[in-house]
């Protein structure tokens, strides 16, 4: 299935810009600003101002991958238990056992 690319325009730092993403990659961004408690707006002028590629879609996309790159890395991290000897025992969280 081909995701479609969706051309958005937006203002940041008040000034209109648009960016082309697709579905998934804007609506984890807005996932992202709500659980951060900011807007859209004033995240995507934190990745303008902060990338270092030239384009903004793309720094998006980089900014989401990492994101959650990040989340998974926590999640992995908090499923290392230690046996009784002291040993740490890794579980997977991706897949049962």
């Amino acid at each position: 299935m081909r995701s479609q690319v969706i051309k958005r325009s937006i203002v940041i730092a008040g000034h209109n810009t648009s960016v082309s993403l697709e579905d998934a990659f804007w609506n984890a961004l807005k996932e992202i600003a709500d659980h951060r408690a900011t807007t859209l707006s004033d995240m995507i002028a934190s990745i303008d101002s902060d990338r270092r590629h030239n384009n903004l879609s793309s720094a998006i996309r980089l900014f989401v991958l990492d994101h959650f790159r990040n989340h998974a890395t926590t999640a992995g991290e908090a499923a290392v238990t230690r046996d009784r000897t002291g040993i740490p025992q890794t579980t997977s969280v991706l897949r049962p056992e």
